[in-house]
């Protein structure tokens, strides 16, 4: 493959500016996804794909012809194009480091913005490598454009070599994944593959059908404001009754202090004044029963703290946003071994593990459509620290042009 190609196209795609908005009503949720919508159609229909279109919600698909006479499964590759609403996606200006040394990286002398080998140990796995990194100034948007920089190049790569035979794949770029909405309107039939992959996953050889369970919960607390001199017995403080409420909560199950299969309560946000506040938090765990104990947990205290304050108003809302999909993927769990035997004959080492958070195919998943997460390689996702380690973008390539043979191969 053309590296250079691969990394002008990966630059590129970073470039433009396709920040999702979680506020939101659209899709997409900001009309600047339209941009990079326009570009990977443009691009797909250039280097040759067939059936490249674009609906009116943003998500495209395509399609690379089955070479083979054979019945072979139709699979499909996915990545998201819009990037994180928590840091500025407008502005990004890669830097590369040659020839990593392990040391501390420099992302912007003049605001003395460091990527710290020493706080982010992981950057040691990568020396001796090229590194893309942030000017420090926006995030990078390797999450998730490296995937879909790898999915173009893969597809690109099979039309280019006809010698390499694969049955029909498909492929899908989609809106709004980093708010949680990329498969709210994905057309799974339309789309009609019988698995697929997402390409979204972070360090090299990480391979996952195992996610939280997960929900999102807001609340909102209504106080009563008097004049402070005469407040006594009179005033109800919103901002404090927040507090407590955030206080109630198990002091250690934050994400900061989990690891692993372990879940978590984490406050977004908060926000208000003596009479109105609003908490914007999510739950996240593995375990479908501590997952429902949690959004109980939750439920609890706001009626024990509606006990103790009669007279402020409580509004909970919770709201499921995904689940588990290794209870869809188990049963075809043969698509799993495919993807472990593509990265070891490529020489990537796969790392099994449990997803820490979501992609588009824990909702796939749910909706018919069974759906692993593989690395696309970036690291520190979603902040100024931001990396991709150029080896890393070149191998999930490889990984997914090998999963495309093993599948053709293994229905001869």
């Amino acid at each position: 493959m053309q590296e250079k190609k691969i990394i002008d196209r990966f630059i590129r795609y970073v470039k433009v500016d396709s920040q999702s908005d979680p506020e939101s009503t659209t899709t997409p949720s900001t009309e600047k996804q339209w941009d990079i919508i326009h570009l990977l159609v443009d691009e797909l229909k250039e280097i040759g794909l067939s059936e490249v279109e674009v609906d009116e919600y943003g998500y495209i698909m395509a399609t690379l012809p089955s070479n083979v006479s054979h019945e072979v499964p139709t699979i499909g590759f996915i990545a998201h194009y819009d990037t994180s609403p928590d840091f500025s996606g407008a502005n990004v200006n890669p830097q590369f480091v040659y020839n990593y040394d392990g040391g501390d990286i420099v992302l912007n002398e003049k605001e003395n913005i460091v990527l710290s080998s020493t706080y982010f140990p992981d950057l040691k796995k990568y020396v001796g490598q090229t590194i893309i990194t942030t000017d420090g100034l926006s995030l990078l948007g390797a999450d998730d454009k490296a995937g879909v920089a790898e999915i173009v190049s893969a597809m690109e790569y099979l039309l280019e070599h006809p010698q390499i035979q694969h049955g029909k794949i498909r492929i899908a770029f989609t809106p709004d994944e980093e708010i949680g909405k990329g498969p709210h309107k994905f057309d799974v039939a339309k789309f009609g593959a019988q698995w697929a992959y997402t390409m979204d996953g972070s360090h090299i050889g990480e391979l996952e059908y195992e996610s939280f369970n997960a929900a999102g919960a807001k609340i909102h607390i209504k106080g009563k404001g008097v004049h402070p001199g005469t407040a006594k017995g009179r005033m109800i403080n919103s901002i404090l009754i927040a507090n407590e409420l955030i206080g109630a909560l198990p002091e250690n199950e934050i994400p900061q202090r989990t690891e692993g299969r372990e879940g978590f309560f984490h406050v977004l946000g908060i926000k208000g004044d003596v009479e109105d506040t609003y908490i914007n938090l999510i739950i996240r765990d593995h375990d479908r029963k501590k997952f429902n104990a949690r959004k109980e947990l939750l439920h609890t205290v706001v009626k024990d703290l509606q006990k103790l304050y009669k007279d402020a108003v409580f509004e909970l809302e919770v709201e499921d946003q995904y689940y588990n999909m290794r209870e869809k993927i188990e049963p075809v769990i043969h698509i799993v071994e495919i993807a472990e035997q593509a990265m070891k004959e490529v020489g990537v080492t796969p790392v099994i593990q449990a997803i820490r958070g979501g992609t588009d195919g824990a909702q796939l998943s749910f909706k018919g459509l069974p759906c692993p997460n593989i690395f696309a390689g970036g690291v520190n996702f979603h902040g100024k620290y931001e990396y991709l380690p150029v080896p890393s973008l070149f191998k999930a390539i490889d990984v997914i042009v090998k999963i495309a043979e093993l599948t053709a191969a293994k229905k001869k």
